[in-house]
């Protein structure tokens, strides 16, 4: 098999609409993203491994309105492989804003499947990075302003040069 520009586009697509559904607590949805036996592997993250739309719909569902939880999902740097018998592995890079402006990253390491409803994550394995081991997750760590500074006081910032109008 060897991907085409439209299924690759769709893949992509895919991996975007994540957020937005996630996002936007349009959970009912989540089975246009991922297929009914997914393994959403988010045991990095203190979630375990999950099996199945239901179980995973269950967490989403729990974690929706946390008090650290991420309230912005996004994804970038979409990597694909083919990987044969209707499969794709995706590697992407994905960025959480938590609640309180706090924020982290991870790597998605998916098997995305092709099925009778188009592309799905038949498998997603969550990696956190920023954090000593990568063993906790992002979301449990406290945002933290440099010391004499809050988020609004920005003198601590290096200034920006002047502009000459000459």
């Amino acid at each position: 098999m060897t991907l085409g520009a439209d299924e690759r586009l769709a893949i992509h697509e895919l991996l975007a609409l994540h957020g937005h559904v996630v996002d936007d607590g349009e959970l009912d949805r989540l089975d246009e993203l991922v297929t009914e036996d997914v393994v959403y592997d988010a045991s990095r993250l203190g979630h375990g491994e999950l099996r199945g739309l239901e179980a995973f719909r269950d967490m989403a569902r729990a974690r929706a309105g946390a008090a650290h939880g991420p309230v912005g999902h996004h994804v970038t740097n979409i990597v694909l492989t083919e990987a044969g018998d209707g499969r794709v592995h995706a590697r992407s890079k994905g960025i959480g804003v938590a609640v309180d402006g706090g924020c982290g990253t991870v790597t998605f390491e998916d098997e995305i499947v092709r099925s009778e409803r188009g592309w799905r994550i038949g498998r997603r394995r969550i990696v956190p990075h920023g954090v000593p081991g990568g063993e906790a997750p992002y979301a449990a760590r406290p945002h933290v302003d440099p010391p004499g500074t809050h988020r609004s006081d920005r003198s601590h910032l290096p200034s920006s040069p002047e502009v000459s109008s000459t």
